[in-house]
């Protein structure tokens, strides 16, 4: 493996470290009491509340793009693999272990775009789409966890 690959796994472990750091941060403001349809529906009235389920979403979506779109291919090339589709890549996750389902971070895609894209209309399919990436959130960080333990384990990290 060359140093530049080495060089981007320790970059981007830092920067998987500290999103996660920060989407913790985020998720415990955020979900300190249920996030219920009629929270959801004040969102428009409270303004404190609506900028912690800003930075919420934003960190949610950040950390899944950096751990499917940078840190996957990334890791499956400096294992030697090949690198495909997004579906492709996370399949060989599947394969290698350090991903329970495919299908499942499929789910969780979609549950990221209804928070960015349906939340004006409904309030309720807001409540659901970020309750359902709260319950979601434990499974994105074990994939970024367990990608980059992998790589500490083969001394990929230079």
């Amino acid at each position: 493996m060359n140093d530049n690959l080495s060089e981007r796994l320790r970059f981007l472990k830092r920067v998987v470290e500290r999103e996660i750091h920060h989407l913790r941060y985020s998720s415990d403001s955020v979900f300190a009491s249920p996030l219920t349809e009629e929270r959801a529906a004040k969102l428009g009235d409270d303004e404190a509340l609506a900028e912690k389920v800003e930075a919420y979403t934003s960190r949610f979506c950040r950390l899944q793009d950096t751990t499917g779109d940078k840190l996957l291919p990334l890791w499956l090339r400096a294992l030697g693999e090949r690198t495909g589709a997004v579906a492709d890549n996370l399949d060989r996750a599947e394969k290698l272990g350090v991903l329970d389902s495919a299908d499942r971070w499929l789910e969780i895609r979609q549950i990221r775009n209804q928070m960015i894209h349906e939340y004006i209309e409904s309030p309720q399919v807001l409540a659901d789409a970020l309750n359902t990436a709260y319950g979601y959130q434990e499974t994105l960080m074990a994939f970024a966890h367990a990608m980059l333990t992998d790589a500490e384990k083969r001394d990929l990290l230079g």
